[in-house]
């Protein structure tokens, strides 16, 4: 139960840390979603390069991995969110840049990752 606790809280500052950075960014439903692509960026480049230096050269409680990798990043990056800007650009008929924004999320997201655990 303690676990569960611990990415709660983790969860509660990706989410806060998100909304901060999302009110910098422009807004959900613009032309294109870009604040959330960013974001999501963001996190697959955080992600691949934390949960691969904490196994290889940091030694971190297992707890913190918790809040860190699965909570906060959990939190901060938004898969929710990025389905329903693609359904949204799919009902306003705006088919290329719906797959511009699927594609360049997927791509960039996995490219990151990768970029992240490559750096670490």
């Amino acid at each position: 139960m303690k676990d569960v606790l611990f990415v709660a809280a983790g969860g509660a500052l990706g989410t806060s840390t998100r909304y901060g950075l999302q009110s910098l960014l422009p807004a959900a439903g613009a032309d294109f979603p870009l604040g959330v692509l960013l974001i999501n960026w963001i996190g697959c480049l955080f992600l691949g390069w934390f949960f691969t230096v904490t196994l290889r050269s940091w030694r971190i409680k297992p707890r913190l991995r918790l809040v860190i990798g699965t909570g906060f990043t959990g939190g901060f990056t938004t898969f929710s969110t990025f389905g329903y800007e693609s359904l949204q650009l799919m009902e306003r008929k705006e088919y290329r840049r719906m797959a511009m924004y699927v594609l360049s999320s997927v791509v960039v997201g996995v490219v990151a990752a990768a970029i992240g655990y490559r750096v670490s």
